[in-house]
């Protein structure tokens, strides 16, 4: 059955072990005297990522996002890097919250379901570069974790208003982190992947630091998104040097994805460690490689067309990516005038610009996330919470 069919049905892997099991009984005896008629227990999302998460937040600090963002759902751009929602939109929906704010968008924001810190080409660690020079965000995570605690500082002196949480929200929202590509990425083709991995471990162990400083501030149910197999994302299959030997049956690269792989255990580890410490929270890890990289293998068994091909882009050939021109840029190269356009029909590709998902993709992912079968350890949010159809 196609993951896009019913309202999820995971063919990608069994569910996680047995041992998670009794964790899982006491949960929903937990919740099962704490959920309200309504639904769910979260009333509201604070979340800390990149452009795989944002909702406008680096588009309001450097207004220039175009056409053809956002085309297939908002019909305009809309601060998400796809032609339509992201994964953070969905997940909201399904727990009956608005779409999150982005906390950098001074205009129309209401903060009172949570908020979105997530800014496109964003670290976990601190940049040592300008967005200027290398186009990485100045919005790290620690940035982000500072916006964080203003927002709460102001809850509380601020609050009751109409546009901000209760104080007790903070003790009572999920927390998400979608953040870690752009510390994997950045100087992937300079330094190569034994350079890459020589600082990763600080990029695990800040995402946990950032975790107990957040359960220090009351926070208690965190979701940590793992890193997507880049091996397979057109524009580093475009940009990142490699021999024809290093692709596997799929077309994506076998080195860059194992490497990956070596962070999320990485990554899965520490937060392991980071539970045992925190022992009255809930901190866990979500497996989204896993979904993406069965989408990326077999499009076609997902009601796709294209795998490792672009929807937004130029140049056409195998990958359809062009580094010199980003989705809705124009420019002339060697004289001729060259555009980075849509493709019209985005539902049949995986990748919407060779480096963030389109909109099918991301409702397949958040499906896969709600169904509760990529959590460690089992959180089904499904038996948990009456979730809302995402449509």
């Amino acid at each position: 059955m196609s993951l896009r069919k019913a309202e999820f049905h995971s063919g990608l892997r069994p569910p996680l072990a047995p041992p998670g099991v009794f964790f899982f009984l006491l949960i929903l005896l937990f919740l099962s005297t704490t959920t309200t008629e309504a639904g769910c227990s979260f009333p509201a999302i604070f979340n800390f990522g990149d452009s795989n998460s944002e909702t406008g937040g680096f588009w309001a600090a450097f207004p220039a996002q175009r056409a053809p963002f956002g085309m297939t759902y908002f019909k305009k751009p809309a601060g998400r890097a796809s032609d339509g929602r992201a994964v953070i939109d969905f997940l909201a929906h399904a727990l009956g919250l608005p779409f999150l704010s982005p906390y950098l968008q001074s205009i129309g924001s209401n903060f009172s379901h949570g908020a979105n810190f997530a800014t496109a080409a964003s670290t976990v660690l601190l940049p040592n570069t300008s967005v200027f020079v290398t186009g990485i965000s100045p919005f790290s995570l620690a940035i982000q974790f500072n916006q964080m605690n203003e927002l709460r500082v102001r809850v509380f002196e601020m609050s009751p208003q109409d546009n901000l949480p209760s104080t007790d929200i903070f003790a009572k929202a999920l927390y998400t982190f979608d953040i870690g590509q752009n510390d994997f990425t950045s100087n992937l083709a300079t330094i190569g992947i034994e350079g890459d991995e020589q600082f990763l471990p600080q990029v695990a162990s800040q995402i946990a630091w950032t975790i107990k400083e957040l359960y220090n501030n009351g926070g208690r149910t965190f979701m940590v998104f793992n890193l997507a197999p880049i091996g397979c994302f057109p524009a580093f299959l475009t940009i990142l040097p490699h021999n024809e030997s290093d692709l596997d049956e799929y077309g994506c690269m076998i080195s860059y994805n194992n490497a990956v792989v070596d962070y999320n255990k990485l990554l899965k580890e520490t937060l392991q460690q980071t539970r045992l410490e925190l022992q009255n929270a809930s901190v866990i890890y979500v497996d989204t490689h896993s979904v993406k990289l069965e989408l990326f293998q077999h499009p076609k068994n997902h009601g796709f067309i294209y795998g490792t091909k672009a929807c937004c882009g130029s140049g056409g050939g195998t990958y359809n990516y062009n580094p010199q021109v980003f989705c809705g840029n124009t420019k002339i190269i060697n004289g001729t005038i060259v555009t980075s356009s849509a493709c019209s029909n985005p539902q049949n590709y995986v990748s919407w610009d060779g480096i963030h998902a389109t909109e099918a993709t991301n409702k397949i992912i958040a499906r896969a996330i709600l169904n509760g079968s990529y959590f460690d350890p089992p959180f089904p949010l499904s038996h948990l919470c009456n979730l809302k159809p995402i449509g």
